[in-house]
């Protein structure tokens, strides 16, 4: 017992700095910057942190648990050091592998916002014509404004769209435009936070105080927090929209292998 002890407390030490540690680079450091160089410092931090207790499908890589993440209460056991991948890029990865035919079939994808652990994997696909697109991001092959994309109609099969929508001013035209762009029977995923309890998306243009936006919308840059409506807000844009609730189906065991959210609907977005 006397070594146990003072072994939970380091344990607990180590994870509260960690969380403080986090949240403090997320809410100070533009997004740009984090992309840049979180990688190199979390890819030395995970050697520390190898076990068999949850494993990233992407990486493919076992630990004791994965990194706190997030800006006001960070979430424990969420990122994943080697790919940077959180719960959603866990869910979205096993379910482009189970339900469509993402890793198949020969197709041209536009991937807005491209999240880091998925680009290097979605480049180098050989049935995949890949092409990454961003207002700001460093990564981005494009710089564009997902309220006027730049591309022909019917261009793309496949747009990843994700947690994008809430930090725009006319999310239905964003969205319109992505059904533009796509191929008439392509099809989108287009994910953003929601606030199950909801049955309809609270938005308000006078709330422009970062610190009310926080407390209403649960980040400071977003305009609007979506409630179950939000399949009905992406329909409005010409698409036919399938909620999918794959996570929800799954063996418990298999959601705490892989630290998946529990609750996430997947927003399958189809055209034509």
């Amino acid at each position: 017992m006397a070594v146990l002890v003072p072994n939970r407390i380091s344990i607990f030490a180590q994870t509260f700095s960690m969380k403080r540690i986090i949240s403090f680079f997320l809410r100070k450091v533009p997004r740009k910057y984090l992309q840049y160089f979180s990688h190199y410092v979390l890819r030395f931090v995970s050697l520390f942190m190898r076990g068999n207790k949850v494993e990233c499908p992407i990486c493919e890589i076992s630990y004791r648990k994965f990194l706190p993440y997030g800006r006001l209460n960070p979430r424990p056991n969420a990122l994943c050091p080697d790919s940077l991948s959180l719960e959603r890029h866990r869910l979205m990865w096993l379910y482009l592998k189970e339900k469509t035919n993402f890793f198949t079939a020969d197709l041209k994808l536009l991937h807005i916002a491209p999240e880091l652990c998925f680009i290097k994997i979605f480049k180098n696909l050989p049935n995949i014509e890949y092409l990454s697109a961003d207002l700001e991001s460093p990564l981005a092959d494009v710089k564009m404004d997902v309220h006027d994309i730049p591309f022909e109609k019917n261009t793309f099969d496949v747009v990843f769209c994700n947690h994008v929508m809430e930090h725009v001013d006319d999310d239905i035209k964003a969205m319109s435009e992505i059904y533009r762009v796509l191929k008439p029977g392509g099809w989108a995923i287009i994910q953003s936070p929601q606030d199950y309890s909801r049955e309809t998306t609270l938005e308000d243009p006078t709330i422009t105080d970062p610190k009310e936006r926080e407390r209403v919308y649960w980040q400071d840059d977003h305009v609007r927090l979506y409630g179950l409506d939000y399949g009905k807000r992406l329909e409005q844009a010409g698409f036919t929209v399938t909620e999918d609730r794959f996570v929800m189906e799954m063996p418990e065991e298999r959601v705490t292998r892989y630290a998946l959210p529990k609750n996430e609907i997947i927003y399958f977005c189809a055209k034509g």
